[in-house]
């Protein structure tokens, strides 16, 4: 039998569920109750450990001895009198002697109140990062830490770290009822722990789960989530943050430089190590000034266990990976480049995740955050799963974790990865392998709604900040409003762009003028979404060769075409990104595991071509006609793209008071006497020429000033005489 004082105001079966780690409200048995017992009121206080021998309770100066259920871990003390609240620790005691002291979780109230159980059933909770997870707190001047995580089909969840011993029978936490939340406050935690979940499944199972909101893990292969405060850090970033809110990206200068931190710098003197991100900051600032760049896009720097997934299979949304430092070093980053007013995007990964049995896979027992059936949850081609974007609780997981990055860091720009995939239901699937929608269609309207409700708010929230597709596919409205029912993206990479302009620069220039039109069909489309041009990290991999050795010819003309390139691309309208390695002409592919080549600098070639992108930058900074009428049809006009027998395009840029006229020559081939229409009589001048003898070139070209010649030519009244050096680009403007 149980004694009357154990039981006051619960019942055997609570007693037996503690016993058997079974009950989901474990504060309603534990801790200290006020009870009447023999018309008597007082406190009864139930402890529990399933391996302690005794137990004592601590009051001010008082050290009480409780009574115990015999080999079942449970301890009580009645104290007739008493009444809440009521501050005391316990002393357990252990075989051999062994003493651990504790403040009880058990006597504090929910740290998530009903509003916020509500928002989160109705997924629109989107700064869940402030209630989800660990959190360091104060409750009652207590400090500690409180944590919650999502897992409704558990039959108990219990916190395991190195603070228990990892055991799952020590802290049970309290179910929220029907949100399928788990909560519990820890006093005493400190930053720098080790915690997991442990979850028993309705099948009975035990799963060791991370935490889904963990803002801090182990370097792999560890997997356990790192308690962390975010709220230590001090940032000196005020200038830029308050700009940016006023900051129009369509109409200002934006060059990306796509970097992978892991290879971008290593420190070959202490074992070829990763640089931190303390120590990238400073060199990655000097290096993207020197080219003009104005915004660093990294490949996904949040947690993942396999180097070579690049980042791109993620199991800590919510953390930056420790490979390069803590989450105050990620933060010091970010506010560096931006003290020196560079922008940061990160990529953003939402389409799918790993199978890792330690993370989000069969999180509670169930196909959580995942779709049950594999012909909508699974990614054959990558081995991963797909969100389940139809769910609440999943849609705001997922739209909390975008506003976190742009909250808690700063990261000024989301690229949204693999949006193809997510648009379609039968992206890369055979007959047979997807589910139609509701219409019968290919749509994933789930995934859609997701994608609109994502840009909505994060546009909403953090005015001056901004997101990008990699869309691969004729999907309308990408970068449309959503309010004028578009996806509501920002800016979209033109995918088409890059495939057909490395097509025909692959080509021996015998044959370009049968392909003319990789370059001119570009502009068909350039005005139907906000554009980036992307010479990025998937062109550069998988044996498709460097920029460099795409080119066709010897050494020389390599090096020209890999300038000339440079040269179409920032002259055409759109935005630019540029994989780091680009700058240095590199004949390597790209190899996460190596670092720059910097040494490339010291071989003349390389060198060269380091100068012409870093006087190419400087031109377009300060050339408003190449930028500020990026997304209006008003910023390009052609002059001749008919030319194809001698493989040269012309045309104008154009800004509200500026313009410049881009002639590209794709032969090996100097053209002399060569004749362009140009909109004004009087001087012009050449201020770039990719074939300058200080990039490398031959040194052809005009010097000085040209005079325009009247007559009729191109639709215009003048006309210039050039010297159109061999696969070379030139800009020209109004003397």
């Amino acid at each position: 039998m149980f004694p009357k004082e154990l039981l006051a105001g619960i019942s055997i079966t609570d007693i037996e569920r503690i016993i058997q780690t079974e009950h989901s409200d474990p504060h309603s048995v534990l801790g200290a109750h006020p009870v009447q017992i023999n018309r008597q009121t007082g406190v009864i206080l139930r402890l529990f450990h399933p391996d302690a021998i005794s137990a004592e309770v601590l009051i001010g100066e008082e050290t009480i001895p409780t009574q115990r259920l015999e080999s079942q871990g449970i301890f009580w003390l009645w104290m007739p009198g008493r009444s809440l609240p009521m501050e005391y620790k316990v002393r357990f005691h252990f075989d051999g002697s062994a003493t651990w002291t504790v403040d009880s979780p058990y006597r504090f109230m929910p740290t998530l109140g009903d509003q916020d159980l509500h928002y989160l059933g109705e997924g629109k909770h989107y700064n869940l990062y402030d209630k989800m997870g660990a959190h360091p707190r104060q409750i009652d001047g207590i400090p500690g830490v409180s944590f919650a995580v999502w897992a409704p089909n558990a039959k108990r969840v219990s916190l395991i770290g190195d603070f228990n011993n990892w055991d799952g029978r020590v802290y049970p936490m309290r179910s929220m009822g029907t949100s399928g939340i788990w909560e519990l406050f820890v006093p005493g935690l400190q930053q720098g722990g080790l915690y997991k979940y442990e979850i028993q499944t309705n099948a009975d199972e035990f799963r060791i789960k991370t935490d889904p909101f963990a803002f801090s893990m182990e370097l792999r292969p560890g997997s356990a989530s790192v308690l962390w405060n975010l709220d230590n850090y001090s940032w000196c970033d005020d200038q830029w943050m308050n700009n940016r809110k006023e900051f129009n990206h369509f109409s200002s200068p934006m060059t990306v430089y796509e970097a992978h931190l892991g290879s971008w710098l290593r420190i070959p003197g202490e074992g070829n190590r990763w640089a931190s991100y303390r120590e990238a900051a400073e060199p990655l600032v000097a290096h993207m000034k020197k080219y003009g760049f104005t915004h660093v896009e990294l490949m996904p720097i949040m947690e993942h266990p396999f180097d070579a997934s690049w980042g791109y299979q993620v199991t800590g949304y919510y953390a930056p990976t420790s490979r390069f430092g803590t989450p105050d070093d990620f933060k010091f980053f970010v506010d560096f480049l931006h003290q020196n007013q560079l922008g940061v995007i990160l990529d953003w990964v939402p389409a799918h995740f790993p199978k890792d049995d330690f993370s989000l896979r069969l999180f509670d027992g169930s196909a959580l955050y995942e779709h049950f059936d594999p012909k909508k949850g699974e990614h054959r081609d990558w081995g991963t799963l797909i969100f389940n974007y139809g769910r609440n609780e999943v849609r705001n997981f997922l739209v909390s974790n975008a506003l976190f990055w742009l909250d808690k860091y700063h990261v000024d720009g989301l690229r949204v990865d693999a949006v193809a995939s997510m648009l379609y239901l039968d992206y890369s699937r055979s007959e047979g392998e997807w589910i139609p929608n509701i219409f019968g269609g290919n749509e994933n309207l789930e995934a859609i709604e997701f994608i609109k409700e994502f840009n909505s708010v994060v546009y909403g929230r953090f005015p001056g900040c901004f997101t990008v597709a990699e869309e691969s596919t004729a999907w309308t409205g990408v970068t449309t409003p959503t309010y004028l029912g578009g996806l509501g993206f920002g800016f979209k990479w033109d995918m088409g762009w890059m495939h057909d302009t490395l097509n025909y620069f692959s080509k021996d220039p015998v044959h370009r003028k049968f392909h003319h039109n990789d370059l001119t069909f570009s502009m068909m489309y350039a005005y139907s979404e906000n554009f980036v041009l992307p010479l990025s990290h998937d062109e550069v991999v998988y044996g498709k060769g460097s920029l460099l050795r795409k080119m066709p010819g010897d050494d020389w003309q390599k090096f020209a075409n890999l300038r000339l390139l440079f040269a179409y691309m920032y002259t055409h309208p759109g935005k630019k990104l540029l994989m780091a390695g680009a700058e240095f002409g590199t004949w390597d592919e790209w190899d996460h595991e190596s670092s720059l080549e910097n040494h490339l600098l010291q071989y003349e070639a390389h060198c060269q071509i380091s100068k012409f992108l870093e006087d190419l930058g400087q031109v377009y900074l300060s050339s408003n006609a190449l930028w500020e009428w990026d997304c209006r049809s008003e910023g390009f006009s052609w002059i001749d793209c008919n030319d194809s027998m001698n493989s040269i395009l012309s045309y104008i840029r154009r800004s509200r008071d500026q313009y410049l006229i881009c002639i590209l020559n794709f032969t090996p081939v100097p053209r002399n006497g060569y004749r362009i229409g140009v909109p004004e009589q009087g001087f012009y001048k050449e201020i770039l020429n990719s074939d300058s003898e200080y990039y490398g070139g031959s040194n052809l070209g005009n010097a000085g000033l040209i005079e325009s010649t009247r007559g009729r030519h191109h639709g215009y009244e003048q006309y210039l005489e050039l010297t159109l050096p061999p696969l070379a680009g030139l800009i020209i403007t109004k003397g």
